[in-house]
C-alpha cells in the first residue's frame, strides 16, 4: 500500500463565498491558495464546475483556470470538473485548447456526467441542445476526437484544441463514471469529499475491469478528501464547524455562503441532520497534525489511492492556508 510520502497531494478549490465578502475575494482567495500549494509541492489545483449558488464563485470554470494557471508557473490547473451535459464538446474542445496552447503541459480536464445545477439552470445552460446523461459516452469521445491529432477530411476542428490532447479524468460520485473510465483506460477520480458511500466499490469496479490505453498503462485513481488540519485537535473541531454549517445550508436548500466557525452545533441541526451531514463528509479528515496523518494513512490503506485531492472549508483564508501547510508537513 502506499505511503503518505509516496502519494500525490492535490487541491480542490470550490471558490467559497463569505457571509461578508463576494466573488472578487473569493476568487482572489483562490489564487493565493494556488500560489501556496504551488510552494508546497502539490501536484495539480482543480476548481469545479457548479451554477445558480451564491456560496460558489467558480461557475465560469474555463476562465478560472486561465486565471490561476496564469498566476501561477509549475502546478497543474484544470477543472475537476467541468459538467459535460451543459456545454457542447467543441466548446469545452476550444476552451481547453485554448489553455493547453496558452500553458503547455499544465492542463487538466476532468470532466462531470451531471449537470452541477438544479433543472432549471441546467436549461438554461443547455437550451440550444436536446443532450441527457445518456449522451456521456459519445460527448466524451467527440472531446477526445476533438482534442487530437487532425484526421484526414475532418470536417469540423478545435482551434486551438486540435492535436493537444489535453489530459481527460472521468469524475464520479457513483459507479456509472468508473465503469466507462475503466473502459476507455482514463484516469479515474471519486468524488468522495461529497459522496463516499460507493468510494470502495467504485475503485474496485474501475481497477478490475480497466483496460490499458494509450493515456494509461495500469489504473490510476485519485479520491477527493475534505480536510481540516490546524495545530491541535481541538483547534480542528473548532474551525470544522464552518463546513458543517455549509453542508447543513446545502441539505435544507439554503444560503452556501460560508459562517465563521461556532463553539458548538448543539441546536443548530437536528439528529437526523446531524447524521446526513455526517455521511456528507464520512471521509473527512479532521483535527491536529499526529490525528491527521493516522486518518490519512487508514484511508490510503483501505483504498491504495495513487492520489489525494483535498478540499477545505475555511472562514479564514490564514487557517485554510496553514491546513494544507500542515497536511504537507506529515509527507516527509
Amino acid at each position: 500500500m502506499p505511503r503518505l510520502a509516496d502519494v500525490k497531494f492535490s487541491v480542490l478549490d470550490l471558490c467559497p463565498i463569505r457571509d461578508d465578502g463576494g466573488p472578487a475575494q473569493a476568487l482572489h482567495n483562490s489564487l493565493a491558495l494556488a500560489r501556496h500549494v504551488e510552494s508546497l509541492d502539490f501536484t495539480r489545483f482543480w476548481v469545479a464546475e457548479h451554477h445558480n449558488m451564491d456560496g460558489i464563485a467558480s461557475s465560469a470554470t474555463a476562465v478560472l483556470v486561465g486565471y490561476l494557471a496564469g498566476g501561477t508557473s509549475r502546478i497543474r490547473v484544470g477543472a475537476g470538473g467541468v459538467m459535460l451535459p451543459n456545454h457542447a464538446p467543441l466548446v469545452i474542445a476550444e476552451q481547453f485548447g485554448t489553455l493547453a496552447t496558452l500553458y503547455p503541459g499544465r492542463i487538466d480536464l476532468g470532466l462531470g456526467r451531471a449537470p452541477g445545477a438544479d433543472q432549471y439552470t441546467a436549461r438554461a445552460l443547455r437550451r440550444a441542445r436536446s443532450g441527457s446523461d445518456d449522451d456521456f459516452p459519445q460527448d466524451v469521445e467527440e472531446l477526445e476526437y476533438l482534442l487530437g491529432p487532425a484526421q484526414p477530411g475532418q470536417r469540423v476542428i478545435a482551434m486551438p484544441g486540435v492535436g493537444t490532447q489535453v489530459p481527460l479524468w472521468l469524475l464520479g460520485s457513483s459507479l456509472y463514471s468508473a465503469q466507462l473510465a475503466a473502459q476507455k483506460g482514463l484516469p479515474y477520480a471519486f468524488a468522495s469529499h461529497f459522496a463516499p458511500h460507493y468510494l470502495h466499490e467504485a475503485i474496485r469496479l474501475y481497477r478490475d475491469n480497466f483496460q490499458p490505453s494509450a493515456v494509461l498503462d495500469k489504473p490510476y485513481v485519485m479520491i477527493g478528501v475534505p480536510l481540516v488540519a490546524a495545530p491541535s485537535d481541538e483547534e480542528a473541531a473548532f474551525l470544522a464547524t464552518t463546513a458543517y454549517q455549509r453542508v447543513l445550508a446545502l441539505l435544507r436548500g439554503e444560503s452556501r455562503v460560508l459562517h465563521p466557525p461556532v463553539s458548538s452545533m448543539a441546536g443548530r441541526w437536528l439528529p437526523r441532520e446531524q447524521e446526513a451531514v455526517g455521511n456528507f463528509l464520512g471521509l473527512a479528515v479532521i483535527g491536529g497534525p499526529e490525528k491527521v496523518r493516522a486518518r490519512l494513512e487508514m484511508i490510503l490503506q483501505q483504498t491504495g489511492a495513487d492520489e489525494l485531492i483535498f478540499t477545505g472549508d475555511f472562514y479564514e483564508p490564514a487557517d485554510r492556508l496553514r491546513s494544507f501547510e500542515i497536511v504537507a508537513g506529515l509527507r516527509g
